[in-house]
């Protein structure tokens, strides 16, 4: 007797369907891309942008920079003063001056410009020629860091038991 030809066709794709959710459930909860057969989802999936702050002795920079340009990094001391500083590409660094540095908390910002762009709502005409109607999305952040005997720190953690 010959196997009806419908049950195997219509089982394999039952068996597939689980799968297929099973690793896109595992691409959006890890942030891999998902590479499934028929599904075009690693292209359209973003992943998220998140720098990390670092540090030596003498100078701030950023890691995980994929997907950022134009940035400047605004740093105030704790007495006022503050520095800019721009990268065009890569990331900014700031670094203490030589000589004496202020001990105390030093506070950040950083904006830069990501590679996803958003719609401009009221393009204005400037008389300079063609108007864009999208801009990149801006990426902002800001944060602290401590200078101590005039060296960047890790601040200890200071717990009550």
């Amino acid at each position: 007797m010959r196997p009806v030809p419908s049950l195997l066709v219509s089982r394999p794709t039952i068996l597939r369907r689980p799968l297929r959710l099973l690793a896109l459930a595992a691409a959006l909860l890890t942030g891999a891309p998902a590479f499934i057969p028929g599904l075009m989802f690693g292209a359209a999936l973003a992943m998220p942008i998140d720098p990390v702050q670092q540090h030596n002795s003498n100078a701030l920079w950023f890691e995980n920079w994929t997907g950022l340009s134009k940035a400047t990094l605004v740093v105030a001391g704790p007495d006022g003063t503050v520095t800019r500083v721009f990268a065009e590409a890569g990331t900014p660094v700031f670094e203490l001056g030589r000589g004496e540095v202020l001990d105390g908390i030093y506070r950040y910002e950083l904006k830069a410009a990501t590679e996803e762009t958003v719609k401009i709502v009221n393009p204005i005409d400037n008389g300079r020629g063609e108007s864009s109607n999208s801009r990149a999305k801006p990426f902002y952040m800001n944060g602290a860091f401590q200078v101590s005997r005039g060296v960047i720190i890790v601040p200890e953690d200071i717990r009550e038991e």
